[in-house]
This record gives structure tokens, C-alpha cells and sequence, in this order.
């Protein structure tokens, strides 16, 4: 039994030695839009009336990554919307005409405008300080109606998760 416990042990060591990092360079980078990217708490409004308090939206690169376009996805939070939007890196602005959004079949098509990121822009409601997003979205299945939808980044604080 003594024996068997031995090369266990040994066995472990080796795999210790063998599995090391041998170094290098672990960060794999960033994507073009990374400082347009994250989950983000917005509030909805249509004019100076809320409609919907704060829900989880998320911005994030395209598989191109090409700096040219983000995606703007609702996860079903507020109009089950998932858009491709072209973006000003620059600028950190975002906006589109008659950008084609198909969540699980369903199909509608997504005015966006007046979409900014402002880094340090927000305070939380936990009083702490993030990036701000601000952008307006008119659906083709309720025209005239422009839903106004303005948040901050998530910062994985407690006090400021919804």
C-alpha cells in the first residue's frame, strides 16, 4: 500500500513540474470595440415617461472585428431586439437605419439614433462612478414611437446590480 501511495505522489509532482506555464505572453488582447463593449443597466422611456426600469442590455464586437459595427442585444429584456449597429470608434457614437433584428423568429427591424458611450459618464444607484450609454431605438412593429434608453456599464458591484 505504501508503494502505491508513493508513485501517486510521484506521479502528482511530475504533473506538477509538467503543467507549468513555461511564460509567455497569457493576454490574449482585446477586440476592436472593447471600449463599446459590456452589460450595461439601462432605463427605458418613451418622451419623459418610464416605461421599463432597468434592464440588462449588451453591447459586444461582431465576428468580423473590424471596428466598423457593434452588436446591440436585449436578451429579451425589453423588446427582443438583437441589431448590428454601425459605430464611430472615435467617437464611441452607434447608430442605424432599418437594422434587421431576428430573435427566435421573431422579426423586426430597428431604427437606432443618438447613440453615445461616455467613458466615466454615470453615476450608479449605488453612487458609484461608469461609463454611460444613451441611444434611441424605433421598432418597424410600433413606428412613431421612439423608445429612449439610457444606463450605465455593469460594474459587478452588488449595490448596483438589477
Amino acid at each position: 500500500m505504501k508503494k502505491v501511495i508513493r508513485i501517486f505522489l510521484l506521479l502528482g509532482t511530475i504533473h506538477l513540474f509538467i503543467s507549468c506555464d513555461e511564460g509567455g505572453d497569457p493576454d490574449p488582447g482585446a477586440t476592436m470595440v472593447v471600449a463599446m463593449s459590456g452589460d450595461w443597466f439601462v432605463q427605458t422611456f418613451v418622451g419623459e415617461t418610464l416605461v421599463a426600469d432597468y434592464a440588462r442590455i449588451s453591447t459586444y464586437n461582431t465576428s468580423a472585428d473590424d471596428g466598423t459595427e457593434i452588436w446591440i442585444d436585449d436578451h429579451g429584456n425589453i423588446w427582443d431586439f438583437k441589431v448590428k449597429s454601425p459605430i464611430n470608434l472615435s467617437d464611441l457614437t452607434f447608430s442605424g437605419d432599418d437594422l434587421n433584428s431576428d430573435v427566435d423568429g421573431y422579426v423586426v427591424s430597428v431604427d437606432i439614433s443618438n447613440g453615445t458611450i461616455v467613458e466615466d459618464g454615470a453615476t450608479t444607484t449605488g453612487g458609484n462612478t461608469a461609463d454611460r450609454i444613451a441611444f434611441d431605438a424605433e421598432f418597424s412593429d410600433d413606428p412613431g414611437t421612439v423608445y429612449t434608453m439610457i444606463g450605465y456599464k455593469r460594474n459587478g458591484l452588488l449595490e448596483d446590480e438589477h
